[in-house]
């Protein structure tokens, strides 16, 4: 399973029909809204997170105390990629216990898009001290239990949300005469209100038409207000066309996305066009309170329109909120602990473009140094996030663009070379299968993304129809412009029903238009050449040139839509998180 295929995949054993509407709360759900994600993506980002609450236990601590146990205190650090460390969290004091349960919970938010590494440390707080608040503890007057260290996805992804850890001795530390240390038992939570998702229905009044010829074809925006930054886009309706007193669809709102109830949210009201420059018709600030007491009271608020100088004109038109209901939705942590997995599934451009690869100035050259060319780094910097995520991690690797020694050009490829099996042992697999590769095959063309896809789908299809837990997640990072466009939508359009979203990655210079059409970024869903409209957005693309020098990582740009793509398909299919027994 997993090889590279000829045939199209329409949609696959137990695929369902193309979905359109938001009849109902949990189809609605999955409905995609149709405004511009790249106008949104030129703004920020809107990755889901779920605030967590991790406990704390022990067991077989070392007794550092002559005449009594060990007092124990458990102290959290943050760990930057740069090994660099910030304290964040500390538990209370817990007296004469090598076996301490401590009562205090660190909260944090879990962040699907980063690989999050906490390191946990163990003191034995002197019997001095222990009147003194914990915070306050100097930790260089206290004695070291031991430490241990994991990413926040490896306690999240089992079934029990339980890990348990070897405590050992501080890192660069010579070896002690007594190697035992203990283990420390961690626990992850998901808190309730993650879990609580808003159905909100806008509707506005005597809008302002920006449009010569016709009406506006307005849609709204919801961005939360970040401290220190511009607002981050975190929902959009539909474009309604010709329509100054429009009704959207629902728009679904979690916790997860805006923060808290009470968090400020800024509603911009914009005409659509399709250059991608849309008209602002006016804004709103309100959190979801203030919106639920509109509903209640049935009332209006005026939109307003900056004017410069920090002032605002209140305008005629008028936002009501028609609908507003709170709902208990499951969460994507819910699927993961019961059985659900992220296969990561990757196709490399192999087309002549990149350039020779034996020369410094090709977008294959790899470095001897030990820098990491364009391809490497996407490789590396989206599979360390979803490797935690695939139990086995054994990925399906691919090529595509090349003549492989003695054979015609193939659009699809095992990149290990292989004639029967795709699949490579974890990161370093693709990293070595894909230098190999790049001796093995001769650069050629043109750039065709429909097979490899297909690819993708087949393997998608087949663990459907094996009633497989795996969503699939595959990464395609190409330096040119697709030749087989409407191909490649038909496929699109056919994997859409399939547990199977499609990351895209541009290196180089190119001009990437037809990518950003792929993305659904024009304000209507992907059409096939049949006139079959996709059930839902299952691509993101992002172009490294235009990530790599600003604040968000191409992971988070690529990563931040995943969790709810994976939501939408599983309430497009209505599949529950049945818990594992």
């Amino acid at each position: 399973m997993g090889n590279c295929f000829s045939e199209d995949v329409s949609s696959g054993p137990g695929a369902t029909a193309s979905v359109s509407g938001a009849a109902s709360s949990s189809s609605a759900l999955a409905t995609t809204n149709d405004a511009v994600d790249y106008y949104l993506k030129s703004r920020g980002y809107n990755g889901l997170f779920s605030q967590i609450e991790l406990s704390f236990s022990a067991t077989n601590l070392r007794d550092r105390d002559v005449l009594s146990k060990s007092d124990p205190m458990v102290v959290v650090y943050k760990k930057e990629k740069d090994e660099t460390l910030s304290e964040v969290f500390r538990t209370e004091v817990v007296l004469n216990s090598l076996a301490p349960k401590w009562i205090k919970k660190f909260t944090l938010a879990y962040h699907f898009e980063t690989v999050q590494t906490l390191l946990f440390r163990l003191y034995d707080v002197d019997t001095q001290y222990q009147n003194s608040r914990e915070e306050m503890l100097k930790l260089d007057d206290q004695q070291f239990l031991g430490e241990a260290t994991c990413a926040l996805s490896e306690i999240v992804t089992k079934s029990t949300r339980t890990i348990t850890l070897e405590l050992k001795r501080k890192e660069g530390f010579a070896a002690q005469s007594q190697p035992h240390h203990g283990k420390l038992i961690v626990h992850a939570e998901e808190c309730l209100a993650s879990k609580i998702t808003t159905e909100i229905v806008f509707r506005c009044s005597s809008l302002e038409s920006k449009d010569l010829f016709s009406k506006s074809d307005p849609f709204l925006v919801v961005s939360k207000i970040v401290e220190h930054g511009t607002p981050i886009p975190v929902s959009k309706t539909e474009v309604m066309k010709n329509n100054l007193n429009p009704i959207w669809k629902p728009l679904f709102l979690s916790v997860q996305q805006v923060g808290s109830k009470d968090s400020p949210l800024i509603i911009e009201c914009s005409d659509f066009n399709s250059n991608g420059k849309h008209s602002l018709i006016g804004k709103v600030q309100k959190s979801l309170a203030d919106l639920e007491k509109l509903h209640l009271a049935g009332q209006g608020i005026n939109l307003s329109l900056p004017t410069g100088a920090g002032q605002n004109k209140v305008l005629k038109s008028q936002l009501f909120v028609e609908k507003f209901t709170e709902t208990v939705q499951h969460t994507f942590l819910e699927y993961l602990a019961s059985g659900f997995e992220l296969s990561f599934m990757v196709a490399i451009d192999f087309t002549a473009s990149n350039g020779n690869p034996r020369l410094p100035d090709s977008l294959h050259y790899v470095d001897p140094s030990g820098h990491l060319n364009a391809y490497q780094r996407a490789i590396v910097e989206l599979g360390e996030v979803l490797q935690f995520y695939d139990s086995d991690k054994r990925f399906p690797a691919w090529g595509f663009g090349a003549r492989p020694i003695d054979g015609p050009v193939s659009h699809c490829f095992n990149l290990n070379g292989s004639s029967s099996y795709c699949e490579v042992d974890g990161i370093q697999g693709i990293l070595t299968s894909y230098t190999s590769a790049l001796f093995n095959v001769s650069l050629a063309g043109p750039t065709l993304f429909g097979p490899v896809i297909n690819s993708a789908a087949m393997t998608a299809s087949q663990s459907l129809a094996q009633g497989s837990r795996r969503y699939y997640v595959l990464l395609i990072i190409t330096d040119g412009v697709i030749t087989d466009l409407q191909e490649t939508k038909d496929a699109l359009v056919s994997a859409s029903d399939l547990p199977l979203s499609i990351l895209i990655v541009g290196v180089g210079g190119a001009d990437f238009k037809e990518m950003e059409i792929l993305d659904a970024d024009r304000g209507d869903r992907l059409e096939s050449s049949t006139g079959r409209l996709a059930s839902r957005d299952i691509v993101q693309f992002v172009a490294l040139r235009d990530v790599q020098h600003g604040e968000i990582s191409v992971v988070q740009a690529l990563l931040a839509e995943l969790p709810s793509q994976f939501l939408t398909y599983m309430r497009i299919r209505n599949m529950k998180p049945i818990p594992l027994m």
